[in-house]
């Protein structure tokens, strides 16, 4: 079973979900960040309103977290649109489509997270659906097989994936708007993290507020989530308040640190540093040490560490550069001295697909 991380971007499971709810933006224009999606989303919108149809198919990729399944409701609500959701790894069969596709009404919102789950008899049973808006059912065996066409109501398909390079090319093809969503500046973290506050109903000082979306590691999910966290830290050993004091010692207790690394972040950056020298070291090896599944390295751990320049990934492997040694208090290693790659162990030099 994966660890909990307070600053893991995947959800913490439907409780969180269902907390989070209530603090989630439903109009675009309460959507913070993301510039570029409220302009086009806003163009799309009027125009498919205009002409009363349905919005093209949207396909929303980007590291978990980010709020592509907040975008998915934002758009239902502009739309005036029910909204269906569902994730790629829970459709198995085409008949698990169905129930959901036919009662659909015209307009209405269907999102798949994890699309790229989905297995390739049930993408294929999408494609009508999506182009024609039709479903071609089959009845029967043998020679007594035949085909049923049933007709749709005009839908909105709206996929989300951590990995967009998983999905076919015929899917892809088959989506009208694209987005790829990008870590939140810490300017845009503050503005989330000032509106968790004021929803929660608890007073925040902006120093306090500044604590938080700095650590956030870019991602607003982890913003609410700190938010949370101090909020109940300041309600217990404090005034109710929350006071930078509050949050740093809120955040000490859960060992985050000034750059929002946790143990973990740190664990795996010491491994390569200690273990490998500074790397480069195959990211199996490094699991091993750690005992941690490689995905909950290549997900949940390397994307933030890549991002602000604490890690880099060569062909032989990943290394650690000289920030990242500088940011843990210890001396680089030659390797991450120089930017040179130097052997570190039989592993290191085994090429992994996951080490690119």
């Amino acid at each position: 079973m994966p660890r909990e991380r307070i600053v893991s971007p995947e959800s913490q499971g439907p409780q969180e979900e269902a907390f989070s709810l209530s603090l989630r933006p439903r109009r675009l224009a309460e959507v913070i960040g993301q510039k570029g999606l409220r302009e086009k989303l806003s163009i799309a919108i009027a125009a498919a309103k205009g002409r009363g149809e349905p919005l093209e198919h949207i396909l929303l990729h980007g590291p978990p977290g980010l709020g592509k399944t907040t975008m998915a409701h934002v758009v239902a609500a502009e739309m005036g649109a029910g909204i269906k959701t569902t994730s790629g790894p829970a459709l198995t069969r085409p008949a698990d489509l169905v129930g959901i596709l036919t009662n659909l009404g015209r307009g209405d919102i269907l999102f798949i997270d994890e699309i790229h789950r989905l297995g390739a008899v049930v993408e294929e049973f999408l494609y009508p659906a999506m182009e024609e808006f039709r479903i071609d059912i089959t009845v029967d065996r043998g020679s007594f097989a035949r085909t049923i066409n049933v007709p749709l109501q005009p839908f909105t398909l709206i996929g989300a994936t951590t990995r967009a390079g998983f999905l076919s090319a015929p899917l892809r093809e088959r989506f009208g708007l694209f987005h790829h969503f990008e870590f939140y500046p810490e300017a845009d973290l503050l503005e989330i993290a000032r509106r968790s506050a004021k929803l929660l109903e608890v007073q925040a000082e902006p120093a306090s507020l500044s604590e938080v979306s700095r650590r956030s590691r870019g991602t607003p999910r982890v913003c609410i989530r700190l938010v949370r966290r101090v909020r109940d830290y300041a309600q217990v050993k404090g005034d109710g308040r929350m006071t930078r004091e509050a949050a740093r010692e809120a955040l000490r207790m859960e060992a985050v640190d000034d750059a929002g690394l946790d143990e973990l972040d740190r664990k795996f950056m010491r491994t390569i540093i200690d273990v490998y020298k500074g790397g480069p070291a195959g990211i199996e090896a490094v699991a091993a040490t750690l005992n941690e599944e490689v995905d909950t390295l290549v997900d949940m751990v390397e994307p933030y560490l890549l991002k602000i320049g604490y890690v880099g990934r060569t062909r032989q492997g990943r290394i650690v550069t000289p920030a990242a040694c500088k940011h843990l208090g210890l001396k680089a290693p030659p390797a991450a001295r120089t930017g040179k790659q130097s052997a570190a162990g039989p592993e290191a030099d085994l090429f992994d697909a996951r080490d690119v």
